[in-house]
């Protein structure tokens, strides 16, 4: 039993067989390729997806209520379709308007730095899963801003800041969500979060559409960042992660080529984790975008990523920004660069160490919370941390 929470503050909202006799006529050299292939989809397909959170409560536990349990609320901008499928809340299909939300993620007092405990099964635990409670759908871009700010409000003014997510490819909204908690949890970011959330297909196969969904959401994004103009915020840190990044240089690309880019003085810092870029395309990038904003950017490569790999043979043998040589791209393009080549404690894998690693978010979160652009200066915190690890910057 499970039990749904929606809030919604908007009007109308809307939510090849195969051939066996075939294959045994052809070559046998051709047969043992295809009964691979089928062996591995078949693989591939049992190996289902987690479930869907969004807005599913445990009848029998009250998340908030528990003692230990901790809360994040996430603001979303979407370029999504808004769906009624439980637990979707926003589908993988695009949306020609941004829609705007807001969610409440609980964190476990069982919560380990770098481990994301989402539950396999429904409803989930709060006291040792995380969950996504109490969906808000806002009516206009007024609410939007009047509920962040209200958030704002509620910390000193040396915290009223925004950490503005861009999720990567294959990620449904659940995913996104998750992660993002999972990451201002454990790097302890004292500013509100905010998601970006584009229309990725959630699918391993779905790579080009990704790819084409990062590109049509790159023309809202001049359009969020004018939303969160409005805002009471100080001052925006961008964290964008692997197709996440293609989408946001291409938004800041937009915003300069159309001067409309003077949004991008309030932000600090933005930071590239495990870019999917094209190292060819990233250099005709950083050459429309002016040093004023090229030299807020950081990017975290690891050249052990297997899923830049994967994607590296996909685009035709093109190295990706994100598993390029440290040393190489701070020289050429002049950014500050953050090895994590030879980071292994990452648990949620090699593309996502940025989350995954307790040593590398915890940096990220000091760096984050400073006063001053990540880079700029160097605590005693930050050095220690480097100190005792294997992580390498280039500046």
């Amino acid at each position: 039993m499970c039990s749904i929470s929606l809030r919604d503050q908007r009007e109308d909202v809307v939510y090849a067989p195969i051939d066996f006799e075939r294959a045994v006529t052809i070559t046998d050299h051709v047969f043992i390729r295809v009964l691979l292939c089928l062996c591995f989809t078949s693989l591939i397909s049992a190996c289902s997806r987690p479930p869907e959170l969004v807005g599913i409560e445990n009848p029998e536990i009250d998340a908030v209520a528990q003692i230990g349990v901790k809360k994040q609320k996430i603001f979303i901008a979407t370029t999504r379709k808004a769906t009624n499928v439980t637990g979707v809340f926003y589908s993988g299909e695009r949306a020609p308007e941004i829609g705007l939300a807001s969610v409440d993620v609980t964190i476990p007092p069982t919560h380990e730095i770098g481990k994301l405990e989402r539950p396999k099964k429904l409803p989930p635990d709060p006291n040792t899963e995380f969950s996504i409670v109490d969906p808000i759908v806002y009516s206009s871009d007024a609410a939007f801003v009047s509920a962040i700010n209200r958030e704002l409000n509620s910390r000193p003014p040396s915290q009223r800041t925004i950490l503005f997510f861009v999720h990567g490819y294959n990620n449904t909204t659940t995913d996104s969500l998750l992660r993002l908690a999972q990451f201002v949890e454990d790097s302890e970011f004292d500013g509100v979060p905010v998601l970006m959330s584009w229309a990725s297909a959630a699918k391993t196969t779905g790579y080009v559409y990704d790819l084409n969904s990062a590109l049509v959401a790159r023309q809202k994004l001049p359009e969020i960042a004018g939303i969160l103009q409005k805002t009471n915020a100080r001052s925006v840190d961008v964290v964008a992660h692997s197709m996440g990044s293609l989408l946001t240089m291409e938004g800041i690309v937009n915003s300069v080529q159309t001067g409309r880019a003077r949004g991008i003085t309030r932000v600090d810092n933005i930071m590239l984790a495990s870019p999917d870029i094209d190292i060819d395309l990233f250099r005709s990038q950083m050459e429309i975008i002016p040093q004023s904003i090229t030299e807020r950017i950081f990017i975290l490569t690891s050249e052990d990523d297997g899923a830049l790999k994967t994607s590296r043979r996909v685009a035709g043998g093109i190295p990706r920004v994100g598993a390029s040589d440290a040393q190489e791209l701070e020289e050429e393009f002049g950014v500050l660069v953050i090895d994590l080549s030879e980071i292994e404690n990452s648990d949620s894998g090699s593309h996502s160490k940025f989350t995954g690693s307790p040593e590398v978010v915890q940096l990220i979160g000091l760096g984050l919370n400073s006063a001053s652009r990540f880079g700029t200066s160097a605590a005693p915190p930050i050095e220690r941390i480097l100190a005792n690890s294997p992580i390498r910057v280039f500046d």
